[in-house]
């Protein structure tokens, strides 16, 4: 006998899946505000320390604005140098790049120090292509995404700059990062790469990534990000929309969903606070 939901509709199956999806979080990442990211940085928060963050692909500045509703000034008892938030963006596009310095000025806070850099963060040092559709379009990469489906060109392009992000450290002589936070278009592995030496010195805690359609056009998988993860023996989470982590104990080829979706990987110390 066949379950019952065998005799939905195909189209209403496929609508109750995707919103079943979206509960777990798949497809749910689109936007800072709802996609429960905000979690993420409530749990730094929690700690009352000086931290540093990398805001990779940080486009207008949604995600710095973020940051800064979430940490708020310190209490009397903590001085500056106790709870100092260090925020590095990384927007390579001269037009956004323009608008992410507009939100950065509002975002200026004694406690919180902005460094904005007009560039992107990958494995190589040097010059690439920028393709976009419109300015300041959310959906710039460093590949020319084939999107017709959705009725977008990729026509525009611009000349960038590229750099390392273990060269950026060394030239500023940062020796943690708290929080990675990556959105680069489907090039988040190329970031992770670049950063190996970091990882292999346990000086980043958390990275906060997406992954989903511009990962077709990258071909990357999520299993890629499993199998470098794992190697320097950190855990994985799906981040939902109602703010909480699901935590990935193994590698299944169903999360393989190329639909925006937002994850965060702990080194192990890091993810004892969050649980299973």
């Amino acid at each position: 006998m066949l379950p019952i939901y065998h005799l939905l509709p195909p189209r209403l199956r496929e609508k109750i899946v995707k919103e079943i999806l979206v509960s777990l979080g798949i497809g749910s990442g689109s936007g800072v505000e709802t996609s429960g990211e905000r979690a993420v940085l409530e749990l730094l928060n929690k700690k009352s320390q000086s931290l540093c963050i990398f805001d990779v692909g940080a486009n207008v500045g949604k995600y710095l604005q973020l940051c800064t509703s979430v940490f708020t000034p310190p209490p009397p008892q903590l001085n500056k140098t106790q709870y100092a938030i260090d925020i590095h963006c990384f927007e390579p596009s001269t037009f956004t790049f323009a608008k992410l310095n507009e939100t950065a000025k509002l975002c200026n806070a004694p406690h919180i120090h902005i460094t904005l850099n007009n560039c992107a963060l990958s494995n190589t040092q040097g010059n690439a292509t920028l393709y976009y559709d419109t300015q300041g379009s959310g959906l710039a990469s460093l590949s020319k995404r084939r999107l017709e489906h959705f009725q977008i060109d990729f026509k525009e392009s611009e000349e960038i700059q590229t750099m390392r992000l273990s060269s950026y450290c060394k030239e500023r002589e940062i020796t943690h990062i708290h929080l990675l936070k990556l959105d680069v278009e489907g090039y988040e592995l190329n970031v992770l790469e670049s950063a190996k030496t970091l990882f292999e010195a346990k000086a980043i805690d958390m990275v906060c990534f997406e992954f989903g359609g511009c990962n077709i056009d990258t071909r990357s998988f999520f299993q890629d990000f499993w199998y470098f993860f794992k190697a320097y023996n950190f855990s994985l989470y799906r981040i939902l929309p109602n703010s909480t982590f699901l935590h990935i104990k193994s590698y299944k080829e169903i999360y393989e969903q190329f639909t925006t979706t937002n994850y965060l990987a702990c080194a192990s110390e890091v993810a004892m606070d969050i649980g299973q």
